[in-house]
């Protein structure tokens, strides 16, 4: 009988979507046994600092650095990511397979409705891009800084007397946290982080791999792979991360074809730039680097520049 061990970090979001990633795969493989590693990430065991001093001390990403570090050595034969928490760039050795569809790609006001906040409201988020975009639509907004796994970051409306927080649908769903919603955001004005919603299934590219590469490839799902490989070109091509206000989905059109929007915002909401453009499902990195180009030349780089700047002196 063949057993694989299957890592995540320790989050009861990481756990839920471990145990949606394995339970087609158990159904359909009941010969083969998974079973489930936690790993602790740095951004797990430091909350205050700025994720990306975090991301500097831990080798690369404050959210997915250990995981892979482990899945190199032999640890764990696959890891379970959040997509959106992965470097666009994979490390030697390891490659991300098709994840098995898509959550809501959405973020959600919880708390409050957009139009229901009050003047001067204050609304929770740790990241850059969400903050740009909600002062890009409520200049009048404070956006305070919270760090956490999702159900911290919602008693924090509590807590610390927020009158709301931005956070995933996926992760609230995936965790039964629906009735927190108080408002989907329209993707137009607040596109998600690339690859939000998805799984990043990562696995070993050695030769001893390739029978778990062949099961685990079993359940993933074309359309889903073209959006997110788009979606993370576009963010490789900019240069950007996990802490740069980059937003960007992709959606297969009725014709089979990809369409694929992406936004830079600044800081302070005040200059954004956006656009959509479409091509063949089958060159999703080549739709990503020809949005990037246009992004470019309509001024992404020195927003983003800027952003940087700000992000790397405070």
């Amino acid at each position: 009988m063949a057993m694989y061990l299957v890592g995540s970090r320790a989050s009861n979001l990481a756990k839920a979507q471990v145990r949606e990633y394995l339970r087609p795969l158990r159904e359909r493989l009941p010969g083969v046994t998974f079973t489930h590693r936690v790993i602790l990430e740095g951004g797990d065991k430091d909350r205050k600092s700025a994720l990306s001093a975090v991301s500097a001390v831990s080798g690369g990403s404050a959210f997915s650095s250990e995981q892979e570090a482990a899945l190199a050595r032999g640890d764990v034969d696959v890891v379970v990511h959040s997509l959106k928490d992965l470097p666009t760039s994979n490390p030697q050795g390891l490659t991300l397979l098709a994840p098995p569809g898509r959550e809501d790609v959405r973020d959600a006001l919880c708390g409050s409705t957009l139009a229901g906040l009050r003047k001067g409201a204050r609304v929770g988020t740790g990241a850059p891009r969400r903050v740009a975009q909600l002062l890009a639509v409520r200049p009048d907004l404070d956006v305070v800084p919270i760090r956490g796994n999702v159900p911290p970051r919602l008693k924090k409306i509590e807590t610390m007397g927020l009158d709301a927080v931005v956070l995933a649908v996926a992760g609230l769903r995936r965790l039964g946290l629906d009735d927190a919603i108080g408002e989907v955001l329209p993707l137009d004005l607040f596109p998600p982080s690339p690859g939000q919603g998805a799984l990043g299934i990562q696995v070993r590219t050695d030769d001893d791999s390739a029978p778990l590469r062949a099961l685990l490839s079993t359940v993933g799902d074309a359309a889903a792979d073209a959006a997110v490989r788009a979606e993370r070109a576009l963010l490789a091509e900019l240069h950007g991360g996990c802490s740069v206000p980059v937003g960007a989905y992709g959606e297969t059109l009725p014709n089979g074809e990809l369409a694929l929007t992406g936004q830079v915002t600044s800081l302070d909401g005040r200059v954004r730039v956006a656009e959509t453009v479409i091509g063949p499902s089958t060159e999703p990195e080549k739709l990503g680097a020809s949005l990037a180009t246009s992004l470019i030349d309509q001024g992404a780089h020195s927003i983003l520049d800027q952003v940087r700047a700000a992000l790397g002196s405070s």
